[in-house]
């Protein structure tokens, strides 16, 4: 766990992002903000000429900035990627939170669990039989991890959340508040009009180092697994449904419905209230954009949206042209009205030469 620091100089800072000062090395800086907020001793930082101009008029010690920025009378810190070193520094100035080892008097561990070294478990956590955690897992109180399930070295599991039967959780992943992991998919056969549920036998397989927001459903696969690959990370209010497959270094949005079956490539990027039907594939690197619906399946590399989704700058031509369909429609009836009146003109004159 990455210690809280009270303060530290500027160089320490630029050798721990990799960047260089100019300005004074020496300036001491207390905490981090954002433009709005900071105060003497913080650092913020500016991703252009635009943002820089604002953030030399408030209180800020030092700025981090691209290289392109380099005129300033505030002490700048060059990195190449702004957001990065100030999302890094962040974590010397606010670390997570989080339990400290050893087991709870009011935790419920199964004696055939397997708990690796300095391991924190809360109170009312649930560990049920053969289910194991890694070295320095955290399970938050209220939790529970089912049985024959496993969680991997650094995980973190926060209050609340439920690890079904069979789920294999990696390492270093964050699961928070409420989510369930491996719940039932729904899937059900119809017989003579009633509807017969189809048993949920597969598992959820979660890599290493993803993270996953509160009160999201990851069903369990109806065979085999529904898997989240590695260094994805996924919002609040999702749900994937059984047997999909996530690629690597994704990103889904809040409120994002994935059917049963769908497989998303490699850093695919799903914005808020996407829905996917069943069955379907999204290739690496496509960006769907938020309210979209995937009916069919993506290539990757694409930028999509809408409903149906198509592509954006199609979808673009088509939401600026909506406004004007009142318009269009109006003379459409008008020029249809006047193609029927020269249409009878025509049919008098055709009929008075016979």
């Amino acid at each position: 766990m990455t210690e809280k620091i009270l303060s530290r100089r500027l160089n320490e800072l630029a050798e721990f992002v990799g960047g260089r000062i100019i300005g004074n090395p020496e300036a001491i800086i207390k905490g981090i903000a954002s433009v709005e907020t900071a105060k003497r001793g913080d650092i913020t930082f500016a991703i252009s000429e635009q943002f820089l101009k604002s953030a030399e008029e408030c209180a800020a010690e030092c700025i981090i900035v691209p290289p392109i920025l380099t005129e300033s009378e505030k002490n700048l810190l060059i990195v190449d990627n702004p957001r990065f070193a100030f999302a890094k520094i962040a974590s010397l100035f606010a670390p997570p939170s989080r339990l400290l080892p050893g087991i709870h008097s009011e935790a419920s561990i199964a004696a055939s669990a397997e708990l690796g070294r300095n391991v924190a478990v809360g109170a009312n956590a649930v560990i049920d039989e053969d289910a194991s955690l890694g070295d320095e897992a955290v399970i938050y109180s209220g939790a529970y991890i089912g049985k024959r399930s496993k969680i991997g070295n650094g995980t973190i599991i926060h209050a609340n959340v439920t690890v079904e039967e069979d789920s294999v959780v990696g390492s270093n992943c964050i699961i928070h508040a409420g989510t369930v992991i491996g719940s039932d998919g729904f899937g059900f056969v119809e017989n003579n009009g009633k509807h017969f549920k189809i048993p949920q036998i597969g598992n959820v397989i979660i890599e290493d180092n993803v993270e996953i927001g509160a009160n999201c459903t990851i069903d369990r696969a109806a065979t085999e697994s529904t898997i989240i690959k590695s260094g994805t990370k996924i919002d609040n209010l999702v749900h994937i449904a059984h047997n999909v497959i996530i690629g690597h270094d994704c990103l889904i949005i809040a409120q994002v419905g994935i059917s049963g079956s769908v497989t998303v490539g490699d850093s695919v990027t799903l914005a808020g209230q996407v829905g996917v039907a069943g069955h379907l594939t999204i290739g690496d690197r496509t960006v769907i954009a938020a309210k979209s619906g995937v009916t069919k399946s993506i290539p990757g590399g694409l930028h999509m949206s809408g409903f149906p989704a198509k592509p954006h700058s199609e979808e673009k031509k088509i939401m600026i042209s909506m406004p004007r369909l009142p318009e269009l429609i109006k003379k459409v009836a008008q020029l249809t009205t006047a193609l029927q009146r020269i249409a009878r003109r025509i049919d008098k004159l055709e009929g008075g030469r016979q």
